[in-house]
């Protein structure tokens, strides 16, 4: 089947069932949007994404929309065209990061209905709506009012660096430790392990919300009469397109805020009481594939039913299919993330990994351990930006034109690093002799080191078999990165042809709240692997470098 096939056949009206799907990330200030087409025999599933296209785009102002055509024999085409939406951060004093929320919101909409009229299609043709997002980053608003108290405040804001570092050091902090440390040992309950390692970060959304009711008055005065609302993207954009009438969160986004008790699946009371943060603020927790309601038929001309909520990193995990125990993924985006499916065991957070809810559907509730890691895709772009490189396509052939990076070690730390905020970026190793090419291989073998220092982590903690392990975002295109992970792990990663999977995990919830697809079966037969990278050198073979990557970043803590 050709493209012309595609685009005569199956965009009669009569034959398609169409899904928007909006996925939204805010690691970076681009953005993407993109409608992509599912179809299981005669029938047609349509998805729009919100999302940036990782390394190879992400510099870019424009955005891309793509139709990814499935036929009966599942085989995928696409047809792209360009459009803007580019939401700049704001940074009002050094380590801010924010986001207008108006901004936001208008080039959101904008670009949806720019998109679908570019398609082809009118917006009563969508039979239901998904929408994953980045996760962590939030806002609070006036429950009358609906107006916002402050930007939208990013995962990757440093405001709170001060109450973190205090707390950490706390005499009580200490005391809890002991007190949580005894109950696990006495009851053998891993509820209180968690606690028992508990340590604050500048990543997670508690500390900057408790900066929130500390230095903004409005926020507070609104909290003390129950007229404040929280809310991650996704809750914000469910209270914007319902005009108000919807306000709620799901179970992936919830456990994404380090707010929400994954054991109890409640906010947590403890922490907010200990944090000096009003429990009447949250919103009501969902199934992640549901009907939340529709959105306001003033915004798009017609209500269109939303049919999924969903945190990216979980969604992802959903469209490459790991729906049983001991399948991992690893995203390798601006940042990294491992996820292991833990089944119906929630396994207690232990230093470097956490406990995630994956999704609930009905009765069904899927845990995750995840393990994250930052400045992948965000370095990648940096050295491009310096003119290590044109085309990010360059950086695999430039790896592997020589045997070694010559002793020259990246250390990455653009971002914030979730044990020490202060950790420093910087090449180490520099010698005359020193070329582009050593020091694009010198970033993507931090890349891959990185990924060895999870793994083992994950290997340890979890304690779990693992099975499949399946790759994706935009970092997963670089061969180089991928093969030397598989030798690193000695572990054989699958990788789809498809590297934006939340988009795909999205369309597969709402499908399936929508009764389009039935049972999970049938979504594990629209998977399509493109490589498998299988181990081809022994892990002791990289142990100089690696041993020498370490040293390098133990000179690069606490700067």
């Amino acid at each position: 089947m050709n493209i012309e096939t595609v685009t005569d056949t199956y965009f009669e009206e009569s034959s398609i069932m169409r899904f928007l799907i909006i996925t939204y990330n805010l690691f970076t200030g681009t953005h993407y949007w993109q409608i992509s087409d599912f179809h299981l025999g005669e029938r047609l599933i349509t998805a729009l994404d919100f999302i940036p296209v990782l390394c190879a785009l992400v510099t870019c102002t424009s955005t891309q929309t793509r139709f990814h055509p499935w036929d009966s024999g599942y085989s995928v085409f696409s047809i792209s065209s360009a459009f803007a939406g580019h939401v700049e951060s704001l940074y009002p004093r050094p380590g801010w990061v924010e986001l207008d929320p108006e901004v936001l919101w208008s080039q959101f909409v904008g670009v949806i209905k720019e998109a679908v009229q570019a398609a082809g299609l009118h917006m009563r043709q969508i039979a239901g709506l998904g929408i994953s997002t980045q996760r962590a980053t939030f806002i609070t608003w006036h429950k009358r009012t609906g107006k916002p108290f402050h930007n939208f405040i990013s995962w990757q804001d440093l405001r709170s660096a001060q109450l973190v570092n205090s707390w950490n050091k706390s005499l009580l902090l200490k005391v809890i430790h002991v007190i949580f440390t005894v109950l696990h040992f006495l009851t053998g309950n891993d509820r209180y392990l968690a606690p028992s390692f508990l340590t604050f970060s500048t990543q997670q959304t508690s500390m900057k919300l408790s900066w929130v009711f500390k230095n903004i008055h409005e926020a507070e005065e609104a909290a003390r009469k129950n007229n404040c609302c929280f809310g991650t993207v996704d809750t914000w954009l469910l209270y914007r397109l319902t005009k108000g009438s919807v306000y709620a969160t799901d179970y992936s986004n919830a456990s994404s805020t380090g707010i929400f008790e994954p054991f109890t699946k409640c906010w947590n009371p403890a922490l907010c009481n200990l944090l000096s943060i009003p429990m009447s603020i949250y919103p009501p927790v969902k199934d992640t594939s549901f009907n939340f309601g529709s959105v306001d038929s003033e915004i798009f001309g017609v209500p269109i039913p939303i049919m999924a909520v969903v945190a990216d990193q979980q969604s992802a995990m959903f469209g490459e299919c790991c729906f049983h125990p001991g399948d991992v993924k690893l995203t390798m985006g601006t940042g990294g993330f491992w996820n292991v499916n833990t089944g119906e065991r929630l396994i207690a957070g232990r230093r470097g990994l956490y406990p995630l809810i994956g999704w609930k559907i009905g009765e069904e509730v899927v845990y995750l351990t995840e393990g994250c890691m930052s400045d992948i895709g965000t370095a990648i772009r940096w050295a491009q930006d310096i003119n290590l490189f044109t085309n990010v396509d360059e950086t695999e052939k430039m790896a592997r034109s020589i045997v070694d990076s010559q002793g020259v070690c990246f250390v990455p730390g653009f971002q914030i690093s979730v044990n020490d905020p202060y950790l420093c970026a910087s090449f180490m190793g520099l010698k005359p002799s020193t070329t582009r090419n050593h020091l694009v291989r010198a970033i993507l073998e931090s890349v891959a080191f990185r990924n060895k220092q999870l793994y083992d982590i994950i290997v340890k903690k979890v304690r779990i078999p693992l099975q499949t392990i399946r790759a994706d975002g935009g970092v997963s295109n670089n061969s180089f990165v991928m093969q030397m992970t598989s030798d690193l792990i000695n572990k054989k990663i699958e990788k789809p042809a498809n590297a934006d999977m939340s988009s795909l995990g999205a369309a597969f919830l709402a499908g399936l709240a929508s009764g389009f697809w039935t049972d999970k079966e049938q979504l594990k037969k629209l998977r399509r692997i493109e490589a498998v990278f299988e181990p081809q050198k022994d892990s002791e073979e990289y142990k100089p470098a690696m041993d020498t990557w370490l040293q390098a970043m133990k000179c690069s803590l606490h700067w």
